[in-house]
């Protein structure tokens, strides 16, 4: 039974409810309707207090322990320290206890201070005064104490105590606007707007009269959505019903601006409001470095096991032989005689385990904690990844993926406002088969140097010239847009609002790029006053047209439409949307010249819309407002009804014309996606747009090239053939070439082997995804997926949110279970950032949607570049080191110890001291190991930049594999036998003091210790190749600070212990000139082995990363990013970067794209339609490349 469940039934219960249904009643100010109205149920809500802290003084004790408790380690250590505790073990329970009680506290008091800050911005928002009304007066009270029902006022720059229905404004048109920049990131203002019967009360006395009931759904928490109705009672006849949407609810967390008050009246308080319930966290994600954590502690657990297995059974071998088991200086008790020998068996077993239990180290879960943390301030600090237009850097929303970054195997991004800069600008329309370019008769022939021209073509005659009118007045009316208003706005005259510039506001680029290149072509959007939109037309003449109903744009239907009433009384429904859902509704219109047109657009990779409209007779107009007026009562299935009616209204349309708009390509998207594909990293874009678009887009930005035999997986070949025939087809073209295509060769820059590319729409997806008539659908992905495993890269069109989502579902779960990645800037993306490995959201035009769902955010695409192959490097090689490290150096710390029982009879004796065993990993090699992991730099940051290919030495997980796993603890098994036996054949039978003294077992344990103290601390000093005065500092601070405290520990009588065995202990050992011989000479034989092994694998089989080591000692000047090494000094190569502004593509006479081949490397040479250009130009020059070389124009 789950937590939704329980609350229904706690809350049916309480209420006192049969028929318990998902919405609410609420009363507007708490006054009853009249009598004969239906009977309410009262329920029951909570009040306006927001509790965002996890702990209450009372709990945070037990609570934080059993959440700590709940990870295994902290667990398994705790049971040790029981065990130690309830039986006799060797070691004492400090050796344990301390440990686990310094994770435990670090982490409590972590926690606990971070509770304590949300506890106070918990007071201070619930404290917060708020004004509502009583007895038609307003009253202060704290916010805490709202209610549902209560009507509140709020003024100008308050921020929304509680979600509020909007009842009334101050302005005359009953809007208001708000900011919701504390939600979902979007600072630019928006409309929302009042009850259409409430409007009109701006008073307190008229506000307290009111008589209404609110009826809406229960508290979710998605911020976009909101189904209700308000009834309002005057007197005693039938209340008047109006329903309520998402444009009447201002959420708690929102800003009102540029508005002196509103009334609202409260319909969720507290922990129901929508901002509060968006609170809970995302699904929790795991990186591969933690699940190969996981994987190496289960098999150093088996190997713990296995030690006090083994130890355990040559035990009681030993001691078969009764003098060895009872000698006579030990003899047993009667007692101990009798003791049961599995019992007895069981209690030594546990005892070796506490006595090798150092073998899982404790601490390495902290340090990676804190390695992740501090970590990821080095991406935030990046100056190089800071957008200055935006002024905006990297955001860190979680660290525990940062090594993730470094093993992304595919990354899936999204075209608009993520490849492109979502800067749209209106470039032509087509009209009943005439193109119109803003100031210039285009019409077949673009003239030359007409730019001051302002005229339009003027060919159609009669009803052409009617549609020419009803195209414009489509276009300034059926939109979402917002007019930035003046103070003085109202007293202008016709001829100063003829000559203003309006400045427009929407959540839209496109929208507000077509109704400025409308405005350039003499029709004007005024505003929207009283529900009247005002037009300028070209005779400077205001036209009003009263705005009937709006059928929102939704990525489902992917149109919009608005039914509006001329003043001479027609009604008119125009409509806009994609090609792919206007030519499916149209009947009329000159369908083949438009299309041809589109199609034209859409290759040029220009973002295209059609524009249709429909006249209604006044009876068909009070059927569809009938149809609507059902539809938007529906508290229950409101979408699904509003679709259904949308679908009956929107038919039978009239083609007007089309639209083409620009989208520039982002700065150095292009760049970025080689670097990508050069790294090993597949790239594929999932987009909304036509196929056409996308596909030009995706030439632009280097994902497909001049070689690239481009493979189409559409809905129009799957009509030709049948959907197995089209897939058994595309299987057998890119398996002839699978031989040589393996892995490596991902990045798609080669010639000499055919390169493919494959497109597919979001159609077909469904029909590769839906499950066939036996019930699997399993053969189909399986071709599928080999299918694109063979390409270079993949263009995924007209593809829905959730579509984007199943495609990066079906890569991460299939066999080879690669990392995935997705990039996107909109609310469509959401959903396919949360199924990646790892999500990036671009703080883009679209709001921060994506930006708040993601793991991390960055304010442009280029910075992806940076982010995966330096930071993700980086994090991944350091902690990689980490990780193994942490295993090695407690291997060469245990191992010594389980020896050491074969030669004290297996009676639990340590080697070490109590204080070494609880201080190793704590204090004398945790600090260096935690500066490297994160400051090292096996490469330079430049040098990454400029190869790429280094990403692929680090791809899947190469430094945590079984085989580098299995060395480490080998080496760690090496050097732990040169300290035990090394230092025991310095011991036997030696004479090692000047007076003839023998050394004791702790002078023993001691010189083993220290040499293995100094051994993994120069293991991690000669793996280290980037030096800085912290890793100085640390490294030798950690030698001299063990020396140092061994002296103090081993130098004073400390009053606080009842014995002090290692009393003089290590100042003896250092007196002997043996033993200092003998330290020297077993670190050095310690490190030998790995010394030599790194220097013959770095001569005889270097990896791509020590070759560049080497070459970037030799070549200390290069010219750019991606320059190979072997052309450095070439006098033909030539910067990648732009010295001039691109010219616009209206400018432009030519439609080619052109191509050049030039010492082995693609290169397109692109029109400026996409905004980009690969190739240092002057300004007069339209065309031009880089050096000689085979020049196509395709």
């Amino acid at each position: 039974m789950d937590c939704s469940l329980i609350r229904t039934l706690i809350n049916r219960y309480c209420a006192g409810e049969e028929n318990w249904v998902d919405n609410r009643t609420i009363y507007v100010g708490h006054r009853e309707p009249p009598s004969g109205t239906e009977a309410y149920i009262p329920q029951r809500y909570p009040d306006n207090r927001i509790v965002s802290s996890k702990y209450t003084f009372w709990n945070f004790v037990p609570k934080n322990l059993f959440e700590q408790f709940r990870r295994i380690a902290n667990f398994y250590f705790l049971i040790i320290f029981l065990v130690q505790l309830i039986i006799d073990t060797p070691t004492s329970p400090v050796t344990s206890g301390l440990p686990l009680f310094f994770v435990i506290t670090v982490t409590a008091i972590k926690q606990g201070y971070e509770d304590w800050l949300r506890h106070k911005a918990d007071n201070a928002m619930n404290q917060c005064p708020v004004h509502f009304i009583q007895h038609g007066k307003l009253v202060r009270k704290q916010s805490r104490k709202l209610r549902v029902g209560d009507i509140v006022m709020v003024k100008e720059d308050e921020t929304f105590p509680c979600d509020l229905i909007f009842l009334s404004s101050n302005r005359g048109d009953g809007t208001c606007f708000v900011t919701t920049a504390s939600l979902d990131g979007e600072s630019s203002h928006k409309t929302y707007y009042a009850v259409q019967d409430t409007k009109a009360f701006h008073n307190e006395q008229d506000i307290d009269a009111l008589n209404a009931t609110i009826e809406c759904e229960q508290p979710q928490p998605d911020l976009y959505k909101f189904a209700g109705r308000i009834n309002v009672y005057h007197d005693r006849n039938e209340p008047i019903a109006r329903p309520l949407g998402s444009e009447n609810l201002l959420l708690r967390g929102a800003t009102l601006k540029n508005t002196e008050r509103i009334f609202g009246v409260a319909i969720y308080t507290g922990m129901e409001t929508k901002m509060a319930l968006n609170y809970q966290s995302k699904s929790q994600k795991r990186s591969a470095v933690e699940k190969s954590m996981n994987v190496f502690l289960i098999v150093y657990l088996c190997i713990l096991i296995s030690k006090a297995v083994i130890n355990t059974t040559l035990k009681y071998v030993w001691q078969s032989d009764p003098f060895r088991d009872e000698p006579w200086y030990n003899q047993k008790t009667e007692s101990e005689r009798k003791r049961n020998l599995i019992l007895r068996a069981f209690t030594d077993f546990l005892a070796f385990m506490v006595l090798f239990n150092y073998i899982i180290p404790v601490s390495m879960y902290v340090t990676v904690e804190m390695q992740k943390f501090l970590g990821s301030y080095f991406l935030t600090w990046d100056e190089e990844m800071f957008d200055e237009d935006t002024g905006e850097g990297p955001l860190v929303n979680t660290s525990d993926l940062n090594e993730e970054l470094g093993q992304v195997e595919y990354v899936f991004t999204d075209k608009t406002g993520t490849l492109t800069e979502n800067n749209m600008e209106f470039i032509e329309c087509c009209i009943e088969g005439h193109v119109y370019i803003p100031h210039v008769i285009c019409n077949g022939q673009i003239l030359h140097d007409c730019t001051g021209i302002d005229m339009i073509d003027s060919s159609p005659g009669g009803s052409g010239k009617e549609r020419e009118e009803l195209f414009f007045r489509a276009l300034c009316l059926c939109h979402t847009v917002q007019v930035k208003e003046d103070d003085n706005i109202d007293g202008l005259k016709k001829a100063q609002l003829s000559g203003r510039s309006c400045v427009y506001i929407s959540s839209s680029p496109d929208e507000v790029a077509l109704v400025e290149g409308i405005q350039r072509l003499g029709y004007t959007y005024l505003r929207l006053k009283d529900n009247f939109m005002e037009i300028l037309n070209p005779k400077n003449d205001i036209e009003r047209f009263e705005l009937l109903e709006m059928l929102s744009f939704d990525s489902v239907r992917r149109r919009m439409s608005v039914i509006v009433r001329s003043v001479a009384g027609d009604i008119f429904l125009f409509c806009k949307g994609a090609d792919s859902s206007i030519f499916p509704r149209v009947t009329e219109g000159k369908i083949d010249q438009i299309r041809s047109r589109v199609e034209r657009n859409a290759v040029e990779g220009l973002r295209t819309l059609c524009v249709a409209y429909k006249k209604f007779t006044r009876k068909e107009y009070d059927s569809v407002c009938k149809l609507l007026q059902n539809a938007k009562l529906a508290l229950h299935d409101r979408e699904k009804k509003l679709a259904e009616a949308y679908e009956q209204i929107e038919k039978d349309l009239i083609l007007l014309g089309a639209t083409a708009v620009e989208d520039q390509l982002q700065e150095k998207a292009a760049d970025t996606i080689e670097a990508l594909q050069k790294a090993g990293i597949k790239v594929w874009v999932l987009t909304g747009d036509k196929m056409e678009t996308a596909a030009a887009t995706c030439y632009a930005c280097k994902l497909f090239r001049r070689n690239t035999q481009l493979l189409e997986l559409t809905t129009k070949k799957i009509e030709e053939q049948s959907l197995h025939d089209v897939l058994f087809d595309l299987s057998k073209t890119v398996l002839k070439h699978s031989g040589s295509l393996t892995r490596d060769n991902f990045s798609g820059l080669s010639t000499d082997m055919q390169d493919y590319g494959l497109i597919i729409d979001g159609a077909a997806l469904s029909l590769i995804m839906k499950p066939r008539e036996d019930g699997s659908s399993g053969n189909y992905r399986e071709r599928f997926l080999e299918i694109c495993r063979n390409c270079s890269a993949v263009l995924c069109c007209r593809m829905a949110p959730l579509q984007k989502a199943q495609i990066v579902k079906l890569i991460k779960l299939s066999k080879e279970h690669p990392i995935t990645l997705a990039i996107g800037d909109g609310a469509n993306d959401v959903s396919m950032i949360l199924e990646a490995h790892v999500g990036i959201g671009i703080t883009g035009k679209e709001g921060r949607q994506a930006a708040r769902n993601s793991d991390y955010a960055i304010p442009k695409f280029k910075h992806l570049k940076k982010m995966l192959l330096v930071h993700g490097h980086f994090y991944y090689v350091r902690i990689s080191e980490l990780v193994q490290y942490f295993f090695y150096k407690n291997v060469c710390f245990i191992f010594p110890q389980f020896l050491y029982q074969f030669f004290c009879g297996f009676s639990q004796q340590p080697l070490y001291d109590t204080a070494y065993l609880t201080l190793y990993n704590i204090s004398f090699t945790s600090l260096p190991i935690l500066l490297y992991s994160l400051m090292e730099q096996h490469v330079s940051t430049e040098m990454l930049k400029r190869e790429p290919s280094l990403y692929r030495d680090i791809a899947k997980n190469a430094l945590l594999r079984w085989r580098v796993f299995i060395y480490w603890t080998f080496l760690g098994l090496f050097d732990a036998v040169v300290f035990f036996f090394g230092a025991y054949f310095l011991f036997d039978n030696t004479t090692v003091t000047s007076n003839g003294q023998m050394f004791g077992n702790w002078t023993f344990g001691t010189l083993v210790f220290t040499v293995l103290v100094f051994t993994v601390t120069l293991k991690l000093a000669l793996d280290t190749h980037y030096w800085t005065w912290i890793n100085h500092f640390v490294i030798w601070g950690s030698l001299l600070f063990y020396i140092i405290f061994s002296l103090l520990w081993g130098g004073i009588i400390w009053p606080f212990l009842n014995y002090q065995r290692m009393y003089y202990v290590f100042m003896q050992m250092l007196s002997s000139g043996p033993a200092w011989l003998g330290i020297i000479l077993l670190i050095t034989v310690s490190l030998l082995p790995d010394v030599l092994k790194k220097v013959l694998c770095r001569q005889l089989w270097p990896t791509a990363t020590e070759r560049t080591q080497i070459m970037s000692r030799d070549c200390q000047d290069h010219t750019s990013e991606f320059t190979p090494l072997a052309s450095l000094k070439n006098p033909r190569y030539r910067s990648n970067d732009c010295s001039n502004f691109p010219a616009r593509r209206s400018n432009s006479h030519s439609k080619k794209r052109m191509f050049t081949h030039w010492r082995g490397n693609d290169y397109s040479i692109l029109p400026s339609i996409f905004g980009y250009s690969n190739n240092r130009c002057n300004s007069s020059a339209r065309y031009c490349y880089s050096g000689s070389g085979l020049e196509t124009s395709v």
